[in-house]
């Protein structure tokens, strides 16, 4: 199944219930983004009672390999240098994080996360793992592919 496409919406609404449909849709995001919100704050709290659901963020960000440089992580959570700066030295202090040498350019520096962080972020993800795929087993894999499709298409570039 594909979404429809952003431009086309039903002729056969009348623009009131679409409002309503909207308006909907926006209350069960505002929802949505509050458990993800909570699940960060659960998956920090298990990594390290000190850590805030930001510094989460951050460190996942590092052992997945996606940003291992503090420019990296800005540009991938869209946040301020100052904050990832705060954090990234908790998470070192925390035994967390390393800074290393970039094997690729020995004058660099890289970003690396311990086998302590590992061992607490596989902790903390197979618990959410477990929460969301029980949800999301008891829909149809139609309906999971739909789902997919829909989110894709909202979470798309508007340009």
């Amino acid at each position: 199944m594909s979404a429809v496409p952003d431009d086309i919406a039903d002729p056969g609404l009348p623009i009131a219930d679409l409002d309503d449909a909207v308006n909907r849709v926006e209350q069960e995001l505002g929802r949505l983004f509050a458990r993800i919100r909570v699940s960060w704050r659960e998956a920090a709290a298990t990594v390290h009672p000190d850590l805030q659901p930001l510094g989460y963020q951050v460190l996942t960000s590092i052992a997945s390999g996606k940003a291992t440089s503090a420019g990296a992580i800005i540009e991938r959570l869209q946040t301020d240098k100052s904050a990832v700066s705060r954090h990234v030295r908790q998470l070192e202090q925390l035994g967390l994080v390393e800074s290393v040498h970039d094997p690729e350019d020995r004058r660099a520096r890289v970003l690396v996360a311990t086998d302590l962080a590992q061992e607490r972020i596989a902790v903390a993800r197979a618990r959410y793992e477990k929460r969301l795929g029980d949800r999301l087993r008891r829909w149809t894999a139609a309906d999971l592919e739909h789902f997919t499709a829909l989110l894709s298409s909202l979470g798309a570039d508007p340009a």
